[in-house]
């Protein structure tokens, strides 16, 4: 159980939140992106980050529920610098509308947290792809690409190294045997919503290294890093009920509470430990091992070619 985390270097375990491993951080000069920010760590994520003084774009896709949440938010920080903007991370088109809108409010962006995903059956997105893959790797890889320019000027101009935090899973070790079935993406008849997630939490860990090489490369003072945020009690098995009501049956028992499951996030997005640590994986609050697909630099770079191709067609 979680309770009985050890603590490691940090100085933080698994059974650390996300207030504690920010304590006594001024994050008053940042402003940071966070997508799924209407539900589960996400809304925890928001609501740290916002305590220490970090100014917040919730990224998400419900607009209304975001409000709420900020006004819950505002009820217990009334000094909190929130703002909800619509993103369908499922949508190449409302991601492009929210990124040139992100830009035209020429708001600078210190640490982009892509947080959002789904587990689901076999769908496809409104682009024609299948819907894990598109609304948990994807999308935040368009979206990233998109707000990189924004990330470096600011990065110049107010000299403090921006901070790109893909949350990812464990749930990349269980994934296709071939790790990103980069021929059959959309392949409803070898789909399984297990391995899809993994898949698409694979990538998530391939995108921040491979872009994290390139940032490094281009001596650019931009981080980019995954994690896995622990196995927390949240929505976001939904769309399977037997999974959902069995979670939340044992889950108190087994899982991190949100508070616990936000902090791996908010100490990558803001802990001075992390400052200039890129390409790495995380797991309560420290630095650990992906799989072996994960390390692998020429899936990376695959993967990233691959991505190009899905976000440009012909």
């Amino acid at each position: 159980m979680w309770f009985f985390g050890s603590k490691g270097s940090s100085g933080f375990s698994s059974s650390s939140t996300a207030e504690e491993v920010t304590q006594g951080i001024d994050g008053s000069a940042l402003t940071a992106i966070v997508t799924g920010a209407s539900s589960g760590i996400g809304v925890e994520t928001t609501r740290v980050l916002a305590l220490r003084g970090v100014q917040v774009v919730m990224a998400i896709r419900n607009v209304d529920a975001g409000r709420n949440v900020k006004e819950a938010i505002l009820k217990e920080i009334p000094g909190a610098k929130i703002d909800v903007m619509e993103l369908d991370l499922s949508s190449m088109a409302s991601i492009r509308k929210f990124a040139s809108q992100y830009q035209s409010s020429n708001l600078p962006l210190n640490i982009l947290i892509n947080n959002a995903g789904v587990v689901t059956p076999f769908m496809l997105s409104h682009d024609g792809i299948e819907l894990q893959f598109a609304t948990n790797y994807l999308g935040p890889f368009l979206l990233t690409d998109l707000l990189l320019e924004t990330m470096k000027k600011t990065a110049r101009e107010s000299n403090i190294e921006g901070r790109i935090v893909n949350v990812s899973s464990i749930g990349h070790r269980f994934t296709y045997s071939e790790g990103i079935r980069f021929d059959k993406i959309n392949d409803e008849s070898g789909y399984s919503c297990w391995y899809a997630y993994g898949q698409s939490k694979l990538a998530t860990i391939l995108h921040a290294k491979e872009l994290s090489r390139r940032l490094k490369e281009d001596g650019v003072e931009i981080t980019a890093n995954s994690l896995h945020p622990g196995g927390v009690l949240t929505n976001i098995v939904r769309h399977n009920r037997f999974m959902n009501g069995f979670v939340h049956l044992i889950g108190k028992y087994f899982f991190k509470n949100i508070p616990q499951g936000a902090a791996t996030t908010c100490y990558v997005a803001l802990h001075p430990q992390v400052k200039g640590v890129s390409g790495e994986f995380f797991m309560d609050s420290n630095i650990s091992n992906p799989s072996s697909m994960a390390n692998d630099v020429d899936l990376a770079k695959k993967l990233w070619d691959f991505s190009f191709t899905l976000i440009n067609p012909k």
